[in-house]
């Protein structure tokens, strides 16, 4: 895809939310973290309702750990892969004590440390709580790049290799949130709402269909 049009995209998504953020609640970076933890396989929606309750309750590394493994499921049960998260969660907690104080760290080989943390959920955190120009690749991204022309991967390490060299410095930073909206509410996987989407004019999706 050619740069002016690149540019015009990502104008086109700054002039319809200009300050885009995560649908997840949180008030803190270690409430974050949880929160995209839980995410994996998840909605925001449901992982939401599971953290008003706990953050409640327990939104601290010594607060949840003191919940223990079986306390912490009783209240993140409703989502999805809840065991495993469980058990990944109360490792993290223990390890951001260890090894951290307790405050979760800006550092992508900390965060990665992490039991229960990725690439793509380290990603979000630098994002999101730090201000980094990161682009955690989720199922929405890889399917909005691909398919509208901003980068061609078969792995979502390849698209988020793609995406640092073709989005214009001036956006990176909010990227990572207009491209997941984008691919929740208007690029959706089945029927995209081409006619209510604001890129339409620069999609090359729309060249496809059109054929």
């Amino acid at each position: 895809m050619q740069k002016e049009k690149i540019q015009k995209i990502f104008e086109a998504f700054q002039k319809a939310n200009p300050n885009p953020t995560t649908e997840l609640h949180y008030t803190s970076v270690f409430e974050l973290l949880i929160a995209v933890i839980l995410s994996a396989q998840a909605t925001d929606i449901s992982v939401n309702k599971a953290t008003a309750k706990l953050y409640a309750i327990a939104n601290t590394p010594e607060s949840i750990l003191k919940l223990g493994e079986e306390g912490l499921k009783n209240y993140i049960k409703t989502i999805g892969l809840f065991n495993t998260k469980a058990k990944n969660i109360i490792a993290t907690c223990q390890q951001l004590i260890t090894m951290h104080h307790g405050q979760v760290a800006e550092s992508r080989n900390a965060l990665e440390a992490l039991p229960g943390v990725g690439r793509k959920t380290a990603n979000v955190i630098l994002n999101t709580a730090f201000g980094q120009a990161t682009i955690a690749v989720d199922t929405h991204i890889f399917r909005v790049a691909n398919r509208i022309g901003l980068a061609q991967g078969k792995t979502p390490l390849e698209v988020e290799k793609q995406l640092i060299k073709v989005i214009p410095d001036i956006f990176m930073k909010d990227a990572h949130h207009w491209l997941i909206l984008h691919g929740r509410y208007t690029c959706i996987a089945r029927n995209p709402k081409c006619l209510q989407c604001p890129i339409y004019d620069y999609c090359e999706y729309k060249d496809k269909i059109k054929r």
